[in-house]
């Protein structure tokens, strides 16, 4: 994808085990969908951070959907069943933090995603505004110097265009079905 590109459609099974699309986000005025997964050390570093940032612009309408794309078989932490376990322990559902399954890694290609994670955020109009890094250190969230994530937001939720929009993820690679 590419930034100004609209949102892709897509129709994922959340741990819930309710089916997502696209139009289930259509009142957030900013909706970062994220790429991630179970098994990756960045992603889990990351899992509070966005947790966080979900909380802190609760009140701006702010939509954050986590899909893992793994493929399970080579992962099987990454399977739907180890998923459910990670959000309860996380207690996502209760946030509305979405995690949703990518089986058959057709919305991973689409949105052209490589690494877990990695961000793709949208302003009101589902254009994209924002992909790549959460932040600029994902060993340390207390020596981060650029948050790269949580300005994007700010400036999607204010209309304002982002100034970073394109920022090299850093993470492992989705494992893609052989």
């Amino acid at each position: 994808m590419q930034i100004g590109d609209k949102l892709p459609e897509f129709n994922l099974k959340g741990v819930d085990g309710v089916m997502y699309n696209q139009f289930m986000y259509a009142d957030k005025y900013a909706l970062a969908v994220v790429f991630t997964c179970n098994t990756s050390e960045a992603s889990k570093s990351y899992s509070q951070r966005l947790i966080k940032l979900l909380k802190q612009y609760e009140e701006d309408n702010l939509g954050i959907i986590g899909i893992n794309s793994n493929d399970a078989a080579q992962s099987p932490d990454d399977s739907f069943d180890k998923m459910a376990e990670v959000s309860g322990k996380l207690h996502l559902e209760e946030i509305r933090f979405r995690y949703l399954h990518d089986p058959l890694q057709e919305v991973a290609k689409i949105f052209g995603a490589t690494t877990n994670p990695e961000v793709f955020l949208f302003n009101s109009k589902r254009e994209l505004v924002y992909k790549g890094a959460i932040d600029d250190c994902w060993e340390n969230e207390h020596m981060v110097t650029q948050a790269w994530l949580e300005e994007a937001i700010e400036n999607a939720l204010d209309g304002v265009e982002v100034d970073f929009p394109e920022v090299e993820p850093v993470g492992s690679s989705i494992i893609w079905k052989k």
